[in-house]
């Protein structure tokens, strides 16, 4: 029911937006704000102090669709877009062709093959982009060589091949492919010896005693001279 409704509101905003982008453009990008939040989806300024814009469905209660990236298109400045997970197409990406902005984009978990990847070729600001868990081969990623902006591209899980990944590499010397998690062995810690008991200390030899000296022996009391009156 919940579903139903927002589709319904959707529908509804995307209406009033085109009545509206005839006659004023800025009220046609307040409609594409409101069709994108309607499903749950969000726009913001990337910073306090800049206002180019940060459009996120990765998160959206609703499917997102192609359709939906109209309203996207329709937005000035976008710099960051996060679609992953959503069911766009290689069609859908049409519509981001002439989004120059374009910094960073998320299309992980979706179904884009190397078809819509020929859609990007002329986002020459493009810095990041996320292809894990996509469609995409290498004939996807040759398309891709003249994106000099392009700093760090993910392609886990996808149909890229090392060769693949060279020939990008080769193309675009300055760019991070990250093609997998590589983990790294931990060895664990070698046990510490115990330290060295230091041996005990000798104990200083006990000191002998000195040996008793015999008393020294008396002279022998001399005999009284004899009494010469009793002679």
């Amino acid at each position: 029911m919940k579903t139903s409704i927002q589709l319904s509101i959707l529908c509804l905003s995307l209406g009033l937006m085109q009545v509206a982008s005839a006659d004023d453009p800025a009220a046609a990008n307040e409609g594409a704000i409101t069709a994108i939040r309607v499903v749950g989806g969000n726009v913001m300024p990337i910073a306090q102090n800049d206002p180019r814009l940060d459009v996120t469905l990765n998160l959206a209660s609703v499917d997102v669709n192609d359709d939906l990236l109209v309203q996207v298109a329709a937005l000035p400045d976008v710099v960051w877009l996060n679609l992953a997970g959503t069911e766009i197409t290689d069609a859908g990406l049409a519509h981001l062709a002439g989004m120059t902005t374009l910094e960073k984009l998320h299309l992980e978990k979706t179904a884009v093959t190397d078809a819509g990847l020929a859609h990007l070729v002329g986002l020459a600001n493009l810095q990041y982009l996320n292809l894990y868990g996509s469609q995409v081969s290498d004939a996807g990623l040759a398309q891709l060589h003249g994106l000099t902006n392009l700093k760090r591209i993910f392609v886990w899980q996808t149909q890229v091949t090392d060769a693949g990944i060279v020939a990008l590499k080769t193309a675009l010397p300055e760019c991070e492919i990250i093609a997998g998690l590589e983990l790294v062995p931990v060895e664990p810690p070698a046990a510490e010896e115990p330290p060295a008991e230091d041996p005990p200390a000798e104990e200083p030899p006990a000191e002998e005693e000195p040996a008793e000296e015999p008393p020294a022996e008396e002279p022998p009391a001399e005999d009284p001279a004899p009494d010469e009156g009793n002679q």
